[in-house]
């Protein structure tokens, strides 16, 4: 069955089943599926050959789907012509006439495949839907795992977007989980509304920013003492030690926010994350202009 047991199937018969999960072939599989297929006897019994070129477009097409690779080649096989003295070679040209579709050239471990996932990303991130729609396209078209999709979207989210408006995340983590829960070809929707939501929000990269920031600054070993009134005073003799002393609990000052300090040594006041005027981020630029001048209030 195509359908998922667990719906389809009354329970009681269901318990008295054995369930087998049969899995996508991978690349190499179709194509030792279609190299038996030409030469068994049951196939097309050595009579026709299959270019390289062909050959890989019709593992993409199959989409790991061995029925369909073999349907594909047969009917590639008549498009070709009727056997001769002489093997017949399948081209592309005769498996595009086949299946009435286009074989998209990309190689999902070669240069097409970096140059169109570039081209998606840097898609999103200039604004323009239109042309991001059409990178997904030929990604999902030529059998790129929607996994893989799924995952720069996800990241993109935060690098190209962030706070500007954090729904994008939500609506990537939930395309993403919607290729796991319904698989495709439905799932392409999801991806798609995802791609346009990112493409249309305003952008910002002060996430990404502040974090590399940050990360700079620790890998350089500018990485001081937790400051005491910070550290953790649950433990026997924390209080012997001087941890917790001092420390203000923030929702005990007007706005939650209380003036002390919370960087280690040598990096007070030093900002990573500085919003953009962009979107949702105008209001969080404002809300930490007046946060951070409570806080330095609280600097030694």
């Amino acid at each position: 069955t195509t359908e998922n047991p667990f719906f389809s199937v009354v329970g009681p018969l269901l318990s008295r089943s054995l369930l087998l999960t049969l899995e996508s072939l991978d690349d190499a599989d179709v194509h030792a599926l279609l190299e038996r297929a030409l030469a068994d006897e049951r196939g097309l019994d050595g009579r026709y050959t299959l270019t390289g070129e062909a050959a890989d477009d019709l593992v993409r097409l199959a989409g790991g789907d061995g029925r369909r690779s073999l349907t594909y080649l047969e009917a590639a096989a008549l498009v070709a012509g009727p056997p001769a003295a002489e093997p017949v070679e399948i081209t592309a040209a005769h498996l595009e006439r086949a299946v009435d579709r286009h074989a998209v050239r990309y190689d999902r471990s070669g240069d097409q495949h970096y140059d169109v996932v570039s081209a998606f990303i840097k898609s999103m991130r200039g604004s323009d839907p239109d042309a991001a729609l059409h990178y997904l396209a030929r990604m999902i078209e030529a059998g790129e795992d929607p996994r893989f999709i799924a995952r720069r979207i996800v990241v993109h989210a935060s690098e190209d977007v962030g706070m500007a408006d954090p729904t994008a995340l939500q609506t990537a983590v939930a395309a993403a989980q919607a290729v796991e829960l319904i698989g495709m070809p439905e799932a392409r929707i999801n991806l798609a509304q995802a791609v346009i939501h990112i493409s249309v929000a305003p952008k910002s990269n002060a996430v990404v920013t502040a974090i590399g920031e940050a990360l700079a600054d620790v890998r350089a070993g500018h990485a001081g003492p937790v400051p005491r009134h910070l550290r953790d005073g649950h433990f026997k003799g924390a209080a012997e030690l001087g941890h917790g002393k001092g420390y203000l609990y923030a929702h005990d000052h007007p706005g939650g926010v209380a003036p002390q300090a919370h960087a280690p040594e040598g990096l007070e006041g030093r900002e990573y994350y500085r919003p953009t005027e962009h979107g949702a981020e105008r209001r969080v630029s404002e809300v930490l202009r007046r946060i951070k001048e409570v806080l330095r209030r609280g600097r030694p």
